[in-house]
């Protein structure tokens, strides 16, 4: 095992530790946020507002099916972790075979499904006519991408599941700098529109993923999968399938709060598409840490429930929540005094209208960072402790939430209901994972004799 790679998170400071695993993937995060940003700032400056528009009113639909694919990879990751805190290397090596297999069949079974219905997903939602082509062109070569998101999520996630944040965060910062190459040269030169921004974004993650895939094979000599370690193993693929597939579904079912919320905001019109869309890439950005702190606690949590280090998990729970209180003060207090600045990235002239909007969305996004670093915190650390279908209960806790602000908030108060939207689903989240995290905590503390 190559030692100066992983990291064993069931010993030392849990401050130390979080802080010094979850930077690297704050980094990654924050490169996977950029070329995302970038593919949306040079569509709105030489694409235009109508294509800007179209990129965005597929957000959440991206977000439903491609969540879907990190969520389950996210989950097969956690039974690596235990069998990696607990030290055994050849269980973990069956995870990791298994889950290969699953994720291939995911990945051809998704894609075939969602491509064929695409459009017609985008006409359920009611996709403003000026926009749609635009809409549908972009998300039909996102989602031929499923493969490659499979791929790199999955393989990341066994990387960090090992205690290695690093490593995915330098094949992300190549990528993010390929992606922004491929999309000036596929628009400004091969003049390929909406189709070059999409490309660039699937072939920078596939070239991610293969990066992944070769330094795993050269640096982890724990990770050589014997012929008998292949073998496909149904009692395994169902324990990979009972963490993998609650924590897809907590996204998916997320989304579909999404997916109703962007229906009711289309029907405001391409402005107000545009300028969600802008205020969303900002916000998403400025979430990073958060969904760095996240992660961090599903590889902490699942290694010490695997080392059966019980009393670590709340010791670590509280520093991480000391973190997101710190970042969550910090981010609004920018957002307040820059936020239009921000926004104004993604628009060309004439976009005064859409550049306030967003910023008011941003504001008041922003004043509830709190509840929305509680959500990552204790919702990932639930997964990391082997209870994902917790997951999916508050995902469906922020489904309700974001339906309701779609088919009541916005047709009351048009784009002011909008940007209430997703701090309802926060606080409503937050209402079921505290006391979840509460409930599980004792209930390892009685199966494991504490």
């Amino acid at each position: 095992m190559n030692k100066s790679t992983t990291k064993d998170m069931t010993t030392g400071s849990p401050m130390k530790l979080i802080l010094g695993f979850a930077v690297p993937l704050l980094f990654g995060f924050l490169f996977q946020q950029f070329y995302s940003v970038v593919d949306t700032v040079i569509v709105g400056q030489f694409l235009g507002v109508k294509a800007l528009a179209g990129v965005g009113s597929t957000g959440s639909l991206n977000f439903m099916i491609i969540g879907f694919c990190m969520g389950v990879c996210n989950g097969f990751a956690i039974p690596v972790a235990h069998k990696f805190g607990a030290k055994d290397f050849s269980g973990m090596r069956q995870f990791i075979a298994n889950s290969i297999w699953l994720s291939a069949v995911f990945a051809v079974a998704m894609t075939a499904a969602v491509v064929l219905l695409c459009r017609n997903i985008l006409t359920w939602m009611n996709t403003p006519a000026d926009i749609f082509e635009y809409a549908y062109i972009y998300i039909l070569i996102i989602f031929w991408g499923i493969p490659a998101s499979y791929l790199y999520n999955l393989l990341s996630g066994i990387i960090r599941s090992m205690g290695d944040s690093k490593t995915p965060l330098m094949f992300l910062l190549l990528s993010s700098v390929l992606n922004i190459g491929l999309d000036l040269l596929c628009i400004l030169t091969f003049h390929m529109g909406i189709a070059g921004a999409a490309a660039a974004t699937v072939v920078s993650q596939l070239i991610s993923g293969v990066l992944c895939l070769f330094y795993m094979k050269r640096k982890f000599d724990i990770l050589e999968i014997t012929k008998e370690e292949w073998k496909v193993n149904f009692d395994y693929m169902r324990i990979l399938c009972g963490m993998g597939v609650p924590m897809g579904l907590q996204y998916s079912i997320t989304a579909i709060g999404s997916v109703i919320l962007q229906t009711s905001v289309n029907s405001l019109g391409s402005v107000a598409v545009a300028a969600v869309t802008a205020a969303g890439k900002v916000s998403m950005f400025f979430s990073c840490p958060f969904d760095a702190m996240g992660s961090t606690m599903a590889t902490y949590g699942g290694q010490n429930v695997g080392a059966k280090k019980l009393d670590r998990l709340g010791k670590g729970l509280f520093s991480c929540s000391i973190l997101g209180i710190g970042y969550a003060l910090a981010a609004f207090a920018v957002l307040f005094f820059a936020g239009d600045v921000f926004t104004g990235l993604f628009v060309n002239e004439g976009g005064a209208k859409i550049i306030a909007d967003a910023r008011q969305m941003l504001v008041i996004m922003s004043a509830f960072y709190i509840p929305l670093a509680f959500v990552n915190i204790i919702r990932f650390m639930i997964q990391g402790m082997g209870f994902s279908a917790f997951a999916v209960l508050a995902g469906v806790c922020e489904m309700v939430a974001r339906a309701l602000a779609g088919v009541f908030l916005v047709p009351a108060f048009g784009f002011t209901g909008a940007c209430f939207a997703s701090p309802l689903a926060w606080i409503l989240a937050d209402a079921f994972l505290i006391p979840a995290y509460i409930h599980v905590r004792r209930k390892l503390g009685r199966i494991m004799g504490e």
